[in-house]
């Protein structure tokens, strides 16, 4: 069994140690993460996709059991990130769920906003709506849009939904009523009667908890697919839960949410929906803290997996946010960081299409069978199998001898592949290479050059078992010239979730005019969502010195569609908190639109609390800059596959654990780790900086 570890120097007898644990769709990642002195360890081991808790555990044990001294009692934080909900949404595995709205809304799920997904695409279908309209049932109650009631739920009502509900055998039952996020009163009487005929295994997901926000059908989406994921999660978090204590696992285990904070199972468990983007959130955690050390900024994250590739802009160490996204055709709208993922990862499947041309995803050989090179039954070649046949991944084995790769069977998949198109295999394979770079690079465009962004102001952060193989072309294609490598790039989402803070968003939807008449609203918001959060902290036993808020508000000008959300300030004295307020959206409005009206009247729409339990965050082990020389690190050559030269070039391999900070490398190389490779083209050259990245600059820097 072999563990990666970083210089762990002497065992001592007293240690404090935090596991972080990233599910993946091929590979689970096991970080662990010595307080004291900031030292990792970490594992890899295939997911286990028909039940991921196998493998979360199992990497756990066998990680804790590495680590012989560590007794279950040193662990004093547990962290998850899954995609058992993203998967289960994307590939229609959900409970079966009913719907319970009002009168004449019962429709509302399919009429959506009545927008093309593709505009010219004629025959584009939209997605399955998660519940079918015979499940979908209507109750008269109304409420006005200020919050007056029209008409009462009636409890006799009631009663007959639930019971046509249990008839027809639901797991889980959405309740979204108008205006419910003024007043819950009716969804709350609707749950208790639904709760009181199909008993308490029936999920219940209510709007006004899942998003107590305006735009109904975004309200209605988002907690639709909060019910058609609950009985998923809830399943799958109570057979964890067992599983990790067995593992050595005593404290209470956390799971990452989409906005890169963590909850607990309990939350996580009564809103799923939350945890679409569990995994990626914590690789932008764990760049940013990369990337702060050495003082850059402005990046653009870029995480392979072995499903897919997820791509994130960050400016001024801030990641973007956003409070509404589809997520396969499905609105969501909950606080998340704004990433941008593309069917193109290690195990993203090439095809030829029926023009004739060369397709890579998004179909993908995940975990089970794998791509062609792992032996398990897969014909079809993915990009692995294309690093693997250019020499790029060690022909023989990966995770540092554990897993025995197949060359030659992933050169025959190859050779079929290329022999439909008239190509030979390593043409073939460095055309697949060419492809998926090409996607990346369009993803990364979407969220830098089409919204003002020069990417090329941009620090390039690669991780995830691929990302520092692609980076150099990938760099290359967008004419970036920095690349930042982290130590850990194959596992940096889940030590990202030893960095990341507990945190819960709350909002409310108060409209109302930025003017003297809008304090009181504003105010009574405000205190509301503090409330809120207090019982939170209260509930998640955070100390009062751990503890951090920070209130927004989407804000926009009158008649305008969408809002800005807008830092909000203390309410010290009214004309203060609308003078400040006015100039910080003004100030955000000309940065994201280049002009302001000031004539125009403004409008608060949404208030939004972020609620923190700040962690402490573990330094990173640095040690003082050597000479450039790197040679002690030189293992071996082998030939590696130039697509530039279309030829092999007797390449030399250097051992990343074997590099010390101030060594240089100069391309064409490959650096080999446990968890990862990274491919220095011709032309490129990788400096070991004193935190153990590789800084990767074109031409020789020296």
């Amino acid at each position: 069994m072999h563990v990666w570890c970083v210089r762990w120097g002497d065992v001592r007898v007293s240690m404090a140690f935090r596991i972080g644990v990233d599910s993946g769709g091929t590979f689970t990642d096991v970080c662990l993460l010595d307080e004291d002195n900031g030292r990792v360890s970490v594992w890899k081991l295939p997911s286990t996709p028909t039940d991921p808790s196998i493998a979360i555990a199992g990497g756990t044990r066998q990680i804790l059991e590495r680590r012989q001294s560590t007794e279950p009692a040193e662990v004093s934080f547990f962290g998850h990130g899954t995609t058992v909900s993203t998967n289960a949404l994307i590939q229609g595995r959900g409970a079966r769920t009913g719907l319970v709205t009002n009168e004449g809304f019962r429709d509302l799920l399919e009429l959506a906003r009545q927008r093309r997904p593709h505009l010219y695409d004629l025959q584009t279908d939209k997605p399955e709506p998660l519940v079918p309209r015979d499940r979908r049932h209507e109750v008269a109650a109304r409420m006005h849009y200020d919050g007056r009631v029209e008409r009462a739920p009636d409890a006799g009502e009631i009663k007959a939904v639930a019971r046509a509900l249990k008839d027809q055998g639901v797991e889980a039952v959405a309740i979204c009523l108008l205006y419910g996020f003024l007043d819950p009163s009716h969804e709350i009487a609707i749950a208790e009667g639904i709760a009181e005929v199909l008993g308490p295994e029936v999920f219940v997901s209510c709007a006004h908890r899942v998003c107590p926000e305006f735009r109904e059908y975004e309200r209605l989406s988002t907690t639709v697919v909060n019910g058609f994921l609950g009985p998923i999660m809830r399943g799958y978090l109570d057979n964890l839960t067992p599983r990790l204590r067995e593992a050595g696992v005593a404290v209470a285990p956390h799971i990452t949410q989409s906005n890169g904070g963590t909850i607990s199972f309990e939350t996580a468990s009564a809103q799923p929906v939350r945890t679409i983007l569990s995994g990626p959130s914590t690789g932008v955690v764990g760049a940013l803290e990369t990337a702060r050390i050495v003082g850059e900024r402005d990046l653009i994250t870029f995480d392979m997996g072995g499903t897919s590739t997820d791509v994130a802009l960050i400016e001024g160490g801030e990641p973007g946010l956003t409070t509404e996204a589809e997520v396969h055709g499905y609105p969501i709208k909950v606080p998340m960081i704004d990433i941008q993922t593309v069917g193109a990862g290690g195990g993203s499947i090439a095809h030829i299409d029926s023009g004739g041309f060369l397709k890579v995803g998004p179909r993908s050989a995940g975990a089970e069978p794998g791509p062609v090179c792992y032996g398990l039954g897969n014909e079809e070649p993915t990009v692995t199998d294309a690093n693997v046949v250019m020499g790029v991944l060690d022909p023989n084995r990966l995770l540092g001898g554990r897993m025995e790769i197949d060359h030659d069977r992933a050169l025959a998949a190859m050779e079929r592949l290329g022999g439909k198109i008239g190509l030979g295999a390593l043409e073939t394979a460095a055309g697949i290479v060419r492809v998926v770079t090409a996607n990346m690079a369009r993803a990364i465009r979407l969220i830098s050059v089409q919204r003002g962004h020069d990417p090329r102001d941009y620090c390039l952060i690669p991780f995830g078992g691929g990302g520092p193989a692609h980076a150099g072309r990938l760099a290359r294609e967008l004419g970036m010239g920095r690349i930042l490598v982290p130590r850990n790039p194959g596992i940096l989402c889940a030590l990202g979730l030893l960095l990341t803070d507990l945190s819960q968003d709350f909002s409310v939807t108060r409209r109302t005019g930025l003017n003297a008449d809008g304090i009181g609203a504003a105010r009574a918001a405000i205190v509301q969502l503090r409330a809120e959060a207090e019982a939170w902290f209260a509930l998640e036993d955070v100390a009062p010195e751990r503890r951090a808020i920070g209130v927004t508000a989407d804000m926009r000008y009158a008649g305008q569609n969408h809002e800005l959300n807008v830092s909000v300030p203390e309410i010290t004295d009214d004309a203060g908190f609308l003078d400040q307020l006015a100039a910080n959206f003004a100030e955000l409005h000309d940065r994201r639109y280049g002009y302001v009206a000031p004539e125009e009247p403004v409008e608060l729409i949404t208030f939004r609390l972020k609620a923190s339990g700040l962690v402490d965050k573990p330094g990173f082990e640095s040690a003082e800059e050597e000479g450039p020389d790197a040679s002690p690190a030189l293992v071996s050559r082998r030939p590696v596959y130039s697509s530039e030269d279309a030829s092999f070039t007797e390449t030399p391999i250097y051992d990343r654990d074997l590099l010390r900070p101030g060594n240089q490398v100069t391309g064409p190389a490959v650096i080999t780790q446990f968890d990862s490779t990274t491919l220095v083209l011709a032309g490129q050259t990788a400096t070991v900086d004193r935190y153990f990245n590789l800084a990767l600059r074109e031409g020789d820097v020296r």
